[in-house]
């Protein structure tokens, strides 16, 4: 039976915050796309922030930043980079009380939302965390696509069994068009999107809040 997916990430944690970033060319296309939606004044705010790593890049271009992450063991790691004046960890979910609604110009999430299991209240929440004419930043594997190659086509057969051992989390098999389906639902305007890498394709997504 799969764990707990808190449970999953507070293990990976240490062995997480080792890891190389697995494709370089791809994160450094997407903090650039980021930063210039950033201005010096934002109230920013990251969900599923993992160690900390993109909130720490991202802090000379933002106002503050509060990056936050369900994970005990994440944060645990993103504090012990802490050096940023500017930047927060806390340990807390997309539903968390401790977030209060109409507080941030811009929220971010990437490699999350194929993660979440009640995606669409998340991005509902999202909706309502951010001021009118804030911006919703997100990037997400989607690998509900057909064209992901022999590896990753295999590997999308083997997760179900992966996650029957408790070795992998809850996955969505999300697609582009479903994603950003999504993102409409919730309320939002599309303003750019990208693939970053391309194949297989971690959909880039700006969204304004109304």
């Amino acid at each position: 039976m799969m764990k707990p997916n808190a449970q999953f990430w507070d293990k990976l944690a240490v062995k997480y915050a080792a890891q190389p970033i697995s494709d370089p060319d791809a994160y450094e296309q997407t903090l650039e796309r980021v930063v210039s939606y950033l201005k010096p004044t934002d109230r920013v705010l990251e969900l599923g922030c993992g160690t900390g790593s993109t909130a720490l890049k991202l802090a000379p271009h933002a106002g503050s930043i509060l990056a936050t992450d369900f994970s005990e063991g994440m944060i645990a790691q993103a504090e012990a980079r802490m050096g940023v004046d500017n930047v927060r960890f806390l340990q807390a979910d997309t539903f968390s009380p401790a977030l209060a609604d109409g507080s941030f110009e811009v929220v971010m999430g990437f490699n999350l939302f194929h993660l979440v299991d009640r995606v669409d209240d998340a991005m509902a929440r999202v909706h309502d965390l951010l001021v009118p004419g804030g911006v919703f930043i997100s990037k997400t594997p989607c690998i509900g696509e057909r064209s992901l190659g022999l590896k990753f086509g295999l590997l999308k057969r083997l997760i179900p069994l992966i996650q029957f051992f408790g070795k992998a989390p809850f996955v969505r098999f999300e697609t582009i068009k479903s994603l950003e389906a999504r993102i409409v639902r919730a309320g939002f305007e599309v303003v750019e999107t990208g693939n970053y890498p391309l194949r297989p394709p971690s959909h880039f997504v700006v969204a304004r809040r109304p």
